[in-house]
């Protein structure tokens, strides 16, 4: 079926055009197509058209914790957000350290059909830190894993790291590391700082994520391979990448929508809504992350959406687990963060949302330009929408949001996958 948008406007720049979806691409771009029969009309009345978002680092609980999140809730979830791909951590039950649940991740991701769902490959056997796992049978299996991490947990021993570091560089995949020295954070809860003080919260220092971003960026130096980090958190992190860049070292990263929004000013009603791993820091990261992420210093957007259940969050501070949503929510909250103070135009929004993550994982046909010939992998924006976040209406499962009752700028119209509209108006389509 062909899908004809009329009205929109690639990367919100110039006059609005008319874009004609079919057979998994876009067939024409131009103004005043006319829509044959049998072709779906969707009036995009000026709204931004960007290529479809990429998440690298999203918790779907499956399999094991569905009393929380499945594939198919977390696929609703992120083609309501604008994904059209997303990368499934490894810290499932079983653990996804092995080419079968590997395999089956993908497979159900594909049975559901909303968006492409990449398992993500455990570095170590079962999270243990102790011996790595089955790199090659998962990066060779039906699931073809192109990212591998540990992530919740860091790879800690820097030689086990160093070898996984050699076994990537042969497999072409890329290992995503949770930098955090562990003998640093030993019963951690909130950011190290004045607030965790006032409030008797166990403090969890910068230098714990910054010194093993420093030690695995000259690990990847030495081995030749690259290194990307997961929700980089703190100022010292973003001078360390700099530093690491300018050294022509192979290293990438990421900042969730949370940490360039929130910081541990919210930490004063103790509730664990606001308990994440990398902890809330103070407004002085935030600032910097955001910076980053304009320069280019922070590659990309990765939301580590982790929906937990309510037993795991109404609790005591410091038993919480740590995590929250950030699928449906990830696109406004780079727009109130990045676009509203004018640190990203739309075309920077693509950027670091679609382009750059789809070029780190190597996903051909995600990130792509707008242009005829190219995969339908889309996302239409309605810039001017402005939207108050009610948590029991996401589509996850769990409700655990830091943003319910905040209104929000920007909301994702329509996601397109493969020509395909997964989500519009609010609601999916399922296959």
């Amino acid at each position: 079926m062909q899908v004809l948008l009329k009205g929109v406007r690639p990367y919100g720049e110039g006059d609005p055009v008319d874009v004609l979806l079919g057979e998994g691409q876009i067939l024409e771009i131009g103004a005043g197509l006319a829509a044959t029969e049998g072709v779906e009309v969707i009036d995009g009345a000026g709204q931004v058209l960007l290529p479809g978002f990429v998440d690298m680092h999203t918790h779907l609980r499956e399999p094991g914790r569905e009393d929380t999140e499945t594939i198919a809730t977390g696929s609703a979830a992120a083609a309501l957000g604008g994904y059209t791909a997303v990368f499934a951590m490894a810290n499932t039950d079983p653990v996804a350290d092995n080419a079968v649940v590997t395999d089956h991740v993908w497979r159900r991701g594909q049975e559901v059909g909303l968006v492409d769902v990449h398992p993500v490959g455990a570095v170590t056997a079962g999270l243990g830190g102790k011996q790595l796992a089955e790199m090659g049978a998962m990066a060779n299996g039906v699931g073809a894993v192109r990212m591998f991490s540990d992530d919740g947990k860091c790879v800690d021993d820097p030689l086990l790291m160093r070898r996984a570091l050699e076994y990537s560089r042969g497999l072409g995949v890329l290992i995503a590391q949770h930098a955090e020295e562990p003998r640093l954070t030993v019963g951690a809860v909130a950011h190290e700082g004045p607030n965790a003080a006032r409030l008797g919260l166990a403090g969890w220092p910068r230098v714990a994520e910054e010194s093993i971003v420093v030690r695995d960026a000259l690990l990847a130096r030495d081995a030749g391979a690259r290194v990307h980090v997961c929700h980089a958190s703190t100022a010292g992190t973003v001078e360390l990448l700099k530093w690491a860049k300018a050294q022509g070292i192979s290293i990438t990263a990421e900042v969730t929508p949370h940490h360039l929004l929130l910081d541990d000013s919210r930490l004063e009603t103790y509730d664990a809504v606001n308990k994440v791993n990398p902890p809330l820091r103070e407004a002085s990261d935030a600032q910097a992350l955001r910076a980053a992420l304009a320069d280019g210093t922070v590659d990309c957007v990765a939301t580590d959406h982790a929906p937990h259940a309510e037993q795991d969050k109404c609790c005591e501070f410091s038993v919480a687990r740590p995590g929250m949503l950030g699928l449906e929510t990830a696109l406004s909250v780079i727009a109130e963060t990045m676009v509203g103070p004018g640190l990203l135009d739309w075309r920077g929004v693509a950027r670091v949302m679609s382009e750059r993550p789809a070029e780190i994982v190597g996903l051909p046909d995600q990130g792509r330009p707008i242009a005829v010939g190219e995969p339908a992998n889309l996302v239409l924006v309605d810039a001017d929408a402005r939207w108050t976040v009610q948590a029991k209406e996401l589509a996850s499962i769990a409700d655990n949001t830091p943003y319910a009752g905040l209104e929000l700028p920007a909301k994702v119209a329509t996601t397109i996958l493969r020509g395909r509209v997964t989500a519009h108006e609010g609601k999916v389509r399922a296959l």
